[in-house]
């Protein structure tokens, strides 16, 4: 099986569902590794390589947003699923400013969540394999990606990317000056079309611009296309 060495940390204080997702993920053809609690689990994803982390929020000892925030502030571009019971927009924005690459709300169908796994360990092969990206776009204008890094530079100023942020952000400099869909966004960069996770890509979306834009307010680079998508800009104006 092509995931078989796939490294999997699940960090969830709770014992019932943590074995269910040890169960099912290890069945899936995963390496699983578990943490009780979010200083475990974090000490584990500082100190050991993982493929991918799904990780619960309100846990003792450090909550899932911190551990999150950590692993981001450390350099690690490793994939993170949450797992929580926490389903407000709020929350939701909160664990993808922390760095969260997708999101999913207990109670969870077992099946949604290894498709989750499958789409986010799909789409970091892609970037890790493709640091060159052969005749792809990776600077036009004032925009430049880095995919072995997963960061950005616009106008000499160096950011560092969400794997999902690099995602969406490649996805547009192959289309640039041309309006791209929710749609296909969506395709791209989760490997399907779902209409509930059009607020999920919105607030991705929202998090890439507080990073590549010095003023949020009059984007001047990547911009929303009402009833559309987005539309990337990457010389600072509208073709």
């Amino acid at each position: 099986m092509e995931d078989f060495q796939k490294r999997i940390l699940i960090v969830d204080d709770d014992d019932e569902i943590r074995e269910l997702l040890e169960f099912d993920v290890a069945q899936s053809g995963y390496f699983v590794d578990v943490a009780k609690d979010g200083l475990e689990g974090l000490n584990k994803a500082l100190n050991n390589t993982y493929d991918l982390i799904l990780l619960d929020v309100m846990m003792p000892k450090m909550n899932g947003f911190d551990v999150c925030k950590t692993i981001r502030q450390a350099k690690l571009a490793i994939p993170i699923l949450m797992l929580t019971a926490k389903g407000t927009i709020y929350d939701k924005t909160e664990g993808f400013d922390c760095g969260a690459d997708d999101y999913l709300v207990k109670p969870f169908d077992i099946q949604e969540v290894l498709l989750r796994i499958r789409v986010l360990l799909k789409r970091n092969e892609v970037v890790e394999k493709d640091n060159s990206l052969g005749d792809e776009v990776t600077k036009i204008g004032d925009i430049e990606i880095l995919p072995d890094t997963l960061e950005a530079i616009i106008i000499n100023k160096k950011v560092k990317l969400t794997p999902t942020e690099f995602e969406i952000l490649y996805c547009l400099m192959q289309h640039f000056n041309n309006p791209v869909t929710l749609a296909t966004l969506l395709d791209d960069v989760w490997g399907y079309d779902s209409n509930e996770d059009v607020r999920m890509l919105r607030v991705h979306v929202g998090g890439l611009r507080n990073k590549i834009e010095t003023d949020t307010k009059k984007p001047k680079y990547l911009h929303t296309v009402t009833n559309v998508g987005y539309k990337l800009t990457p010389f600072g104006k509208e073709a």
